[in-house]
């Protein structure tokens, strides 16, 4: 397995490239702000070919550069249905203080847009990815489960962090909605899981279970909404 990513943007989202090695086709996971150019780069230092964008959800620092993406590789995008119209509609889902940042702009979506299923397996580019949809940080969050080779993986998104969660405070997120995915989706995890954010560092599920305070909210079932992480 080849898993490559860089910061895209700003908000130094991740923005991965997942294949089965050097020189054969890829997924593109979270192609974010100012990611066109980096990720062209990063394709070509390993010859990788995408056949498809992933999103794990549907903020604009992670589908920013989505649709020039798709349309200049001629590849579809996934997003799960709950997200659907944020992609063309930023400004209502990110809240009064980000708003007047991005009032006005209008983001059509790709030319084809296919939908994540709760459960479904995508097999592209000799890569299997199943959806776990996670709610909280969106009403659509996703996460995809895949297997490293040497140990399980998961591209979280921005449901987990190394020590941290995805906000919740921005429009379509709910601290209950994320207790019920941590609890249900993320804490049955095996400790071995690679976890792969959407921002900042790698991390484990083990290393999260004993560290992570919101993890062990969730585990008690009760505690108060964080900060979080994420636009």
């Amino acid at each position: 397995m080849l898993i490559r990513s860089f910061p895209a943007g700003a908000f130094g989202t991740n923005c991965y490239a997942v294949a089965s090695g050097p020189g054969q086709e890829c997924v593109v996971v979270d192609p974010g702000m100012d990611a066109v150019e980096p990720l062209a780069r990063m394709l070509a230092d390993d010859g990788l070919k995408p056949v498809a964008v992933v999103l794990t959800h549907g903020h604009l620092d992670h589908t920013f550069s989505v649709l020039p993406v798709c349309d200049g590789y001629d590849i579809p995008a996934y997003l799960h249905p709950d997200d659907f119209g944020m992609l063309s509609d930023p400004a209502r889902w990110h809240g009064p203080q980000l708003a007047p940042l991005i009032s006005g702009v209008r983001l059509p979506d790709p030319s084809e847009v296919r939908r994540l299923d709760d459960g479904a397996v995508l097999s592209l580019a000799g890569v299997d990815l199943t959806v776990r949809h996670a709610p909280g940080h969106t009403r659509g969050s996703v996460m995809f489960a895949l297997d490293l080779g040497e140990a399980p993986g998961l591209l979280a998104g921005d449901v987990l962090f190394a020590g941290s969660v995805g906000r919740v405070d921005l429009p379509g997120g709910s601290w209950d909605d994320m207790l019920r995915s941590l609890r249900d989706v993320v804490l049955p995890l095996d400790d071995e899981t690679v976890v792969l954010p959407g921002h900042g560092p790698a991390t484990t599920i083990g290393r999260e279970r004993a560290t992570n305070p919101y993890l062990a909210e969730a585990a008690a079932g009760s505690g108060a909404a964080p900060k979080g992480r994420g636009l």
